[in-house]
């Protein structure tokens, strides 16, 4: 079975927290969270949380996610008045760089006043012939202090690790960031198998008659969705 890998210095293997399947990051915030609302629903139904929304889970637990490798603390600059980050004096590396502004273009919208940065990332990821690695900011964590820029890259035919670009959203919030906190997702897919043929039409009847029943059940049968609707775990 194909497989993602993850390989780094051998000197940091044991100094930095590992990636590992996405699953094993759902954040705080999504766990804690009470399945039932402890009311009724439009439609009479137990109210359901997101807790309860699979789509959600299901989006967060793809492929792996790359952990930040050591802790960054946010603090306001003495002398600029900008954010700045810094990190503990031992590390081997800066977790995080700046880009120039003009690869955003120097501060044009939607960046303005936006110093873009990238994380240093020591893990390169490889993957089997004919795979690449979609790496996106991890999914449905609004807790997180910024977002990752998405980037598709030929894993199979990449050497080097992949570092992320990424933007600062918490403003000038002072904050530490721990390490192993989640920087990026990492999915793989074979590109042959993506779906090229994109076509938009108005429904048939058949369809709308499908879709009215469909809809039907949604709101009338409890766990349809799980029972009927959800098949990524059942495919191999």
């Amino acid at each position: 079975m194909p497989k993602i890998e993850f390989i780094c210095d051998p000197a940091l293997v044991d100094r930095i927290p590992h990636p590992d399947r996405a699953s094993k990051f759902i954040p705080d915030w999504f766990r804690s969270l009470p399945r039932e609302m402890g009311m009724d629903d439009a439609h009479g139904m137990p109210g359901l949380s997101a807790r309860a929304c699979l789509p959600m889970a299901d989006a967060m637990g793809l492929g792996a996610i790359i952990p930040l490798p050591f802790s960054v603390e946010s603090f306001i600059h003495q002398d600029t008045g900008g954010i700045n980050f810094r990190w503990g004096e031992d590390v081997p590396f800066q977790p995080i760089e700046t880009h120039h502004p003009a690869q955003l273009g120097d501060g044009g919208p939607p960046f303005h006043g936006i110093v873009p940065l990238k994380w240093i990332n020591p893990w390169r990821i490889i993957l089997p012939d004919g795979y690449s690695a979609q790496i996106v900011q991890p999914m449905n964590q609004p807790q997180l202090p910024f977002v990752t820029f998405a980037g598709a890259v030929d894993c199979d035919a990449l050497d080097v690790p992949v570092n992320i670009p990424f933007l600062w959203t918490a403003g000038d919030a002072e904050m530490i960031i721990p390490a192993g906190t989640p920087i990026a997702q990492v999915i793989a897919y074979k590109r042959t198998d993506q779906i090229r043929d994109i076509t938009a039409r108005g429904a048939s009847v058949d369809e709308l008659n499908i879709e009215k029943t469909a809809k039907n059940r949604k709101y009338s049968e409890e766990s349809v969705y799980s029972r009927e609707w959800r098949h990524r775990h059942k495919d191999g």
